[in-house]
């Protein structure tokens, strides 16, 4: 995201430093609360930062979206998601409709296709990352391959879904809701998990 920032900056193109500056804004209004989400997975596992660490826990004691602290985690970690994919309703540094391409607007040729690779990536990873860290991971064997599969599937739904039925939010009221409602669902969840629900 920082690589996208300067392009967009240094093309010198009106609409690419306002895509880069809206990408900015909205990089840093969500990583705050999904770093408190993932917190979250943090303290409830004993304090461990290890993923295998994290995925034994789960395995031990179930997963952790089956708590009142990882459901409320699990929810802003799947708005932060929205967010960090650039999709509607925070595809607000792209809106084709207003500022055309964003801070990739004068991009084209392999620059462009490693970018969307890139982002394509990202669909493809962040999902199976919060797979991992709230709904207790994937097995490859036997009948576990299919619910991992049908995990997977119900989360790249719900992101479609929500893709899908909302409009476009404005920057500051982006910013508004990540510092606003979804920071405070974060730290209640922190809260809880510190409570141990």
């Amino acid at each position: 995201s920082i690589s996208i920032i300067i392009g967009g900056f240094a093309s010198r193109n009106p609409l690419a430093s306002l895509g880069a500056s809206r990408e900015m804004k909205l990089i840093l209004s969500y990583e705050l609360p999904f770093i408190l989400a993932i917190l979250v997975t943090v303290i409830k596992s004993g304090f461990t930062f290890r993923l295998g660490e994290i995925l034994t826990f789960q395995a031990q004691n179930g997963a952790f979206v089956g708590s009142w602290s990882g459901t409320l985690a699990l929810i802003v970690a799947i708005i932060c998601m929205q967010a960090k994919l650039a999709l509607v309703p925070f595809d607000i540094p792209e809106a084709e409709t207003e500022i055309v391409g964003g801070p990739l607007i004068e991009y084209s040729g392999s620059g462009l296709a490693i970018y969307r690779l890139m982002k394509n990536m990202l669909m493809f990873t962040v999902p199976f990352f919060l797979i991992i860290v709230f709904i207790g991971g994937l097995r490859f064997d036997g009948i576990h391959l299919l619910y991992g599969v049908l995990k997977y599937i119900g989360l790249v739904a719900l992101m479609t879904v929500i893709r899908n039925t909302n409009p476009r939010v404005r920057i500051d009221q982006a910013v508004k809701f990540f510092w606003g409602p979804v920071t405070i669902i974060a730290i209640i969840a922190i809260i809880l998990a510190l409570l141990g629900r």
